[in-house]
C-alpha cells in the first residue's frame, strides 16, 4: 500500500461490484424494449444496488485498510520469528563483511557471549573472509569449517537490493544494506564428515614387503641356522602385522604382500615402522643384517590402483638403497627409514646385464648425446667420458653436453682436449644439441636421476630413446619411462659404475689413459679420497683404472687450487657454528669464484675431521639461490635432511637449493629443520 490508496489486485477485486453496474443498466434497457413496466422495477433496483455499492465501499473502506495492515502485521512477525527460530544459522552481511542481522541459532553457535549485534563476519568466524563472498548473482560460494570438532558448510548467496519489490520495511538505504547484501546459510555437516571419513578408513591399503639381502645374509648361514633366522623373519613380520590387523601372504621367500585397513596407516608413520628396526637387529652374523623394505599404497580409486602405486613405491624404496618404508599417495611421497648404509653385493650380474642392454641402445641409435647434471663435476664428466669412449668404439657419433665448464672442472677438460685427439663437437652446448636432436639420438643421462637437476632439460622431453646410470638415491621426481635405467645407490660414484660397464660391454672398447685419470679422479671426489663410502667393487674399479693407464701424480696436479680459493675455505672453516653440539654449520661467502658450489662441498668435507661432528652443512650463494652442501661419515643420513628441503643425495653426501632467501635466512631454515627433525625422532 502506498499512502492510504489500495492497489494490485485487491483494490480491482473490491472495484468488481462498480465495474458491473454498466452491465446491469444495459440489461435494463434491453428489458424496456420487452415490458416498460418491468424495465422500470428493474431500473428501481439497478438504483438501489448502486447506492447501495457506492455506501459500502466508501464506508467499509477504512476497516478494510485497517484488516489488511493487521494481517500484514502479523504475518511479518510470524515470518521474522520464524527465521529467527529457525534450526539454521542465517545471517546477512553487507559487501564489507559486516553483519546486519543473525537468528539465534548463529548467535547461539558462533557469538561469544557479549558479542555486540553489528560485527565483522570473518571476527566469528575465520575462514568466511568478504575474498569469499560469491562475485555473481547466479552462482552461490560454499565454504567447508570447523570449529572444535563441529564441521559446517556455509552457502553464501549475493543478493541485488534494486531487484527486490520495495517496501515492506523501507528502502534498502534506510535498511543499510547498500546496492547489494550477502545471506550466510550455514549447515551443520558433521556426521556427513563424519561417515565419509570412516568409509575412508575402512578402505583397504596395500602394501610390499621385501628383504633387501636375503640370499646373501643367510647363504653363508649353515642350514639348520638358516631355516631357524627363517622363521625369526616370518613370525617378526606377522606379529607387527597382527597389530594393525593386516592380511599377510608370503609371495616369495623374500616377498611379502599385506592388506590393512587405512586408518591404521596414521599408526604406523607414529611408530616410525619400528618393523625395520626389529629386523635389523635381528643378530645374522657379525659382518651383516638382514633389512627390509615396504611400499605401501594409498588413496587410489580402485584395489588395482592402489596395489600399483604400492609397486611404484617398492621399486622406489630399493632403488633408494633399501631399509626403508615409501608411502605412495596420488600426488605425494612419503618417506620413512633409509638410515642404514646399503650393503655392497658382491656379484656383478646386473652389471654385466646393463652392459650388454646399453651396447644394444648405443647399436640402435643414429649418435649418442651423454648429459650430466647443472655444473657437472669430475665424477659426472668422468663417466661422461667412459660412455663417450664405448659410443666412439662402436662407431657412434658421440657428444658430450656442458652448458658450462666451472672452475675447478677446467684443468681436467684441458687435459682431455690437449691429450685426446676428439672431434670439435667433443663438448657442445645445450642450444648445439638441440640444433642436432634427431629422432634417432640416443640421449645417456650420468650421474643424476632428477629431470629438473640436468644441464639442458628440454632435450628429456624430446628423447624417444633414453639411458639413465646414477648412483644417487631416488627420490619422487624421475625419468619418465627411460630405454634403460642403471641406477644403484650402493655405488660409491657414477664413474665407479661406468667403469664396471666397460669392462662388460665389449672387448674392442678400450680406455684411454687421460680418460682413465679423468674417471679415477671422479670416484677421488665422490669418496673424498676414499674415505666416504668405498667399497670393494669402488677398489676394483680403481684397479681397472689403474690398469687403463691412470696416474695419480696427474691427477693429484689436478685437484691443487688457487691461494685465493684456499683462503675462502680457510675463513669459512674459522666461520663453522656447532648447531647442537654436532652439527657444523657454516656459510661461505664465494661469489668471487667461478664455481662456488664446489668450493662449499670441499669445505662440507673438511669439517667433518673436527672431533664429535656428525654431519657439516655448507650454505653458499651462487646465481640468486643458496646451495646446501651437506656431508656426514655414518652418524647421520643427510639425505634424509636434504629432501625436507627439498634436495636429496646419498646417505652421506646430499645437497639442497633454497630459493628466494639470503643466507642468514637459509642457515635459519636449516635450523628449524634440525631443531623439527630432532622433534620427530628422524635424527640419530
Amino acid at each position: 500500500m502506498k499512502g492510504n490508496r489500495i492497489q494490485g489486485t485487491l483494490r480491482s477485486y473490491l472495484r468488481w461490484p462498480l465495474l458491473l453496474t454498466p452491465l446491469l443498466f444495459v440489461m435494463n434497457i434491453h428489458i424496456y424494449f420487452v415490458d416498460v413496466k418491468a424495465g422500470a422495477i428493474m431500473t428501481l433496483y439497478v438504483s438501489l444496488y448502486t447506492i447501495i455499492a457506492f455506501l459500502l465501499l466508501y464506508y467499509k473502506r477504512g476497516q478494510l485498510l485497517k484488516d489488511i495492515v493487521t494481517y500484514a502485521i502479523r504475518f511479518n512477525h510470524t515470518t521474522k520469528r520464524l527465521a529467527n527460530d529457525l534450526d539454521i544459522p542465517i545471517l546477512i552481511a553487507d559487501w564489507s563483511g559486516n553483519c546486519l542481522w543473525h537468528n539465534n541459532k548463529f548467535k547461539e553457535n558462533f557469538c561469544p557471549e557479549g558479542t555486540k549485534n553489528k560485527f565483522a563476519v570473518d571476527s566469528v568466524i575465520p575462514n568466511l573472509t568478504v575474498e569469499t563472498y560469491p562475485k555473481t548473482y547466479e552462482k552461490n560460494s560454499e565454504i567447508h569449517f570447523h570449529c572444535e570438532d563441529v564441521f559446517y558448510k556455509a552457502v553464501i548467496q549475493k543478493v541485488n537490493v534494486d531487484k527486490m519489490p520495495e517496501k515492506e520495511g523501507g528502502s534498502a538505504d534506510t535498511m543499510g544494506l547498500g546496492d547489494n547484501f550477502y545471506v550466510f546459510f550455514i549447515y551443520d555437516e558433521t556426521e556427513i564428515v563424519h561417515y565419509i571419513k570412516e568409509n575412508n578408513e575402512q578402505r583397504l591399503d596395500v602394501g610390499l614387503l621385501y628383504i633387501d639381502n636375503y640370499d646373501e645374509s643367510l647363504e653363508p648361514v649353515d642350514e639348520v641356522r638358516r631355516a631357524l633366522l627363517s622363521a625369526m623373519l616370518d613370525r617378526k613380520i606377522n606379529k607387527y602385522m597382527s597389530k594393525i590387523d593386516a592380511i599377510t601372504k608370503k609371495l616369495e621367500k623374500d616377498k611379502y604382500i599385506f592388506l590393512f585397513k587405512h586408518k591404521y596407516l596414521s599408526y604406523l608413520q607414529n611408530d616410525k615402522f619400528s618393523l625395520l628396526d626389529d629386523i635389523r637387529n635381528i643378530n645374522v652374523r657379525e659382518e651383516g643384517t638382514i633389512t627390509i623394505s615396504m611400499g605401501i599404497g594409498t588413496q587410489g580409486e580402485t584395489y588395482k590402483k592402489r596395489q600399483e602405486y604400492s609397486r611404484t613405491a617398492i621399486d622406489l624404496a630399493l632403488a633408494r638403497g633399501g631399509d626403508q618404508v615409501v608411502v605412495k599417495t596420488k600426488d605425494n611421497l612419503l618417506y620413512y627409514g633409509g638410515k642404514s648404509r646399503q650393503q655392497e653385493k658382491n656379484t656383478r650380474v646386473k652389471a654385466r646385464v646393463k652392459a650388454h642392454a646399453l651396447r644394444e641402445s648405443i647399436e640402435a641409435a643414429e649418435q649418442v648425446i651423454i648429459m650430466a647434471h647443472r655444473m657437472p663435476d669430475e665424477d659426472a664428466l668422468g663417466s661422461a667420458v667412459g660412455i663417450y669412449r664405448i659410443a666412439d668404439s662402436l662407431g657412434k657419433p658421440a657428444h658430450i653436453l656442458i652448458n658450462k665448464v666451472s672452475s675447478s672442472l677446467r684443468p681436467v677438460v684441458n687435459m682431455l682436449l690437449e691429450n685426446g685427439n676428439y672431434p670439435e663437437d667433443f663438448i657442445i652446448s645445450g642450444e648445439t644439441a638441440k640444433e642436432i636432436f634427431t629422432e634417432g639420438t640416443l640421449l645417456v643421462i650420468v650421474d643424476v636421476n632428477h629431470v629438473s637437476y640436468t644441464d639442458e632439460p628440454a632435450l628429456v622431453e624430446k628423447a624417444s630413446s633414453l639411458v639413465v646410470l646414477d648412483h644417487h638415491r631416488q627420490s619422487g621426481e624421475s625419468f619418465a619411462n627411460p630405454t634403460l635405467s642403471y641406477i644403484e645407490s650402493y655405488a660409491s660414484s657414477a664413474c665407479e659404475m661406468v667403469a664396471e660397464v666397460l669392462q662388460y660391454v665389449g672387448d674392442e672398447v678400450k680406455l684411454k689413459p687421460y680418460e682413465a685419470d679423468v674417471m679415477y679422479s671422479g670416484i677421488m671426489i665422490d669418496t673424498n679420497n676414499f674415505l666416504n663410502k668405498p667399497g670393494v667393487r669402488t677398489f676394483e674399479a680403481v684397479a681397472f683404472l689403474r690398469r687403463s693407464g691412470a696416474d695419480i701424480s696427474k691427477i693429484r696436479k689436478l685437484f691443487r687450487c688457487d691461494i685465493h680459493e684456499y683462503k675462502i675455505r680457510a675463513q669459512a672453516v674459522q666461520n663453522t657454528e656447532i648447531y647442537m653440539d654436532y652439527y657444523a654449520i657454516s656459510q661461505c661467502d664465494a661469489n668471487e669464484c667461478e664455481s662456488p658450489t664446489i668450493i662449499g662441498a670441499k669445505i662440507a668435507n673438511e669439517l667433518l675431521d673436527i672431533d664429535k661432528v656428525k654431519a657439516t652443512f655448507v650454505l653458499t650463494e651462487y646465481e640468486g639461490k643458496i646451495y646446501i652442501s651437506a656431508r656426514s661419515i655414518d652418524e647421520l643420513n643427510v639425505q634424509i635432511v636434504m629432501e625436507r628441503l627439498g634436495g636429496g643425495g646419498h646417505i652421506n653426501s646430499a645437497g639442497a637449493q633454497l630459493e628466494n632467501c639470503t643466507l642468514a635466512e637459509g642457515v635459519e631454515i636449516l635450523h628449524q629443520t634440525l631443531q623439527q627433525m630432532k622433534q620427530d625422532g628422524d635424527l640419530i
